[in-house]
């Protein structure tokens, strides 16, 4: 018998900031009492993979008396682009949305940013719900409330701070998602560990194999512990004026990673090796201890995650970190950690640390 649902509430400045997550399994019959009563039409935006989930869904709430339809975009981050969110924006106003009804969101991180942003724009704001079903949208794109969609000059950089409704972490998906979808979605889990919760470290630590058995305890624990982190983050700062800067730990360089990749590396084993690299950068500059700079190499290489990069691609990939929101004018600003649990941001001036830094994680 599966354990009970577990809440973790997500608070902002104004009400309509206030959701909560909820972890458990066979959740999907909780949808109805998220949406509320006032709401009279749902999109539904899944991709093409998630077909048959979609079309489960759309009879769930058809039955519960909502008027539902489906907008199918294309799978992971080629349904990012301004072409899709005009598409969807298309049905919902062929089909007369208004700002009284919903869109929910079935699918991975990329799914859930591009439904987060058409909620965001469709009439300047109507509510989203997210069920994500990658371990990745469960503790990163899902929760939080940033939405976005790519341009070819970089990932995330059209976008808008859009909260959601809710959020429905239904654990049964990850028993049909392939074993390397559920190892890169871990490295997301490593950053929360990294930067706020050693524990996360300590379970990982203690058994590996069982921390990415997509029915064990322990991962559950785990994708929980990974959602309070960013809950708390949030919750004092939803607009990434300040602390929730440091849940962007090795996104720097896996951004970059990506955009010289055209999308075609998984994010969460980019943020992998951004990790490893934020790690030596640390560690060059006297931040970083040697025994945390290590633990990070220990942990992602017990989870099966990349720690190094393409010695040839530097000029690229600077010029892909140049792009970065956390960038100030011609200064380049990283996350590291001065320990575990304590992220500050370093600020760069010199690209020659960046260089020596990379060095140590190239190929």
């Amino acid at each position: 018998m599966n354990p009970a649902p577990t809440t973790i509430n997500v608070t902002g400045s104004a009400p309509a900031e206030n959701y909560q997550v909820i972890v458990g399994n066979g959740l999907l019959g909780r949808l109805p009492g998220l949406l509320g009563q006032r709401v009279k039409k749902v999109l539904i935006i899944h991709p093409r993979a998630l077909r048959a989930t979609g079309d489960i869904v759309k009879a769930d709430l058809e039955a519960a008396g909502y008027a539902a339809m489906v907008a199918e975009i294309p799978d992971a981050e080629e349904g990012k682009h301004i072409e899709v969110a005009s598409f969807c924006w298309q049905v919902l106003g062929k089909n007369d949305f208004t700002r009284s009804d919903a869109i929910v969101a079935v699918g991975g991180g990329a799914v859930t940013d591009l439904a987060g942003f058409v909620a965001a724009t469709w009439l300047r704001g109507t509510k989203v719900i997210h069920i994500p079903t990658s371990l990745l949208g469960m503790v990163d794109a899902a929760v939080g409330g940033k939405t976005g969609i790519n341009t070819a000059e970089g990932k995330n950089l059209v976008g808008a701070f859009h909260p959601p409704a809710g959020v429905l972490v239904d654990l049964d998906t990850l028993s049909t998602l392939p074993k390397n979808e559920l190892v890169t979605g871990l490295a997301e889990v490593v950053k929360c560990g990294f930067i706020a919760d050693e524990r996360i470290l300590e379970l990982i630590e203690e058994d590996p194999a069982d921390a990415t058995d997509a029915t064990s305890a322990r991962l559950r624990e785990l994708i929980e512990r990974a959602i309070a982190v960013k809950a708390k983050v949030v919750s004092s700062d939803l607009r990434e004026s300040g602390e929730r800067e440091y849940l962007n730990y090795g996104h720097t360089l896996a951004h970059a990673i990506e955009l010289v990749e055209r999308y075609s590396m998984r994010h969460g084993a980019a943020v992998s090796i951004g990790m490893a690299f934020a790690a030596e950068l640390g560690r060059s500059v006297g931040r970083t201890s040697d025994a945390v700079a290590d633990r990070h190499l220990a942990i992602l290489t017990s989870l099966g995650l990349p720690t190094t990069y393409r010695g040839d691609r530097w000029q690229a990939l600077l010029d892909g970190m140049r792009r970065d929101k956390k960038t100030r004018g011609d200064l380049l600003r990283f996350v590291v950690l001065d320990g575990v649990g304590s992220p500050r941001m370093l600020e760069v001036p010199d690209t020659s640390l960046l260089f020596a830094a990379y060095q140590e994680i190239a190929q």
